[in-house]
């Protein structure tokens, strides 16, 4: 019962991880897109910082996959 639970706790973080991530980085692209249509003339920073912004937003999901893994494999 307990190893089900620690499963099932992993898999909510991950999903919720994720979940966050994908709606993170399609508001930030978005935006991007929206900065490159108004002023195309800054795209290609507007571009780079997307980019920067997509990095820590993705490190994020995989922090939390790091403790889903975590505690699967060390509980």
């Amino acid at each position: 019962m307990e190893r089900g639970l620690i499963a099932l706790g992993a898999a909510i973080a991950i999903a919720i991880a994720a979940g966050a991530a994908a709606i993170g980085i399609g508001l930030a692209a978005g935006k991007a897109f929206e900065a490159s249509a108004r002023q195309p003339e800054v795209a290609g920073k507007v571009q780079a910082l997307m980019m920067t912004a997509i990095v820590f937003i993705e490190a994020t999901a995989i922090y939390a996959l790091v403790v889903s893994l975590l505690l699967i494999f060390a509980f």
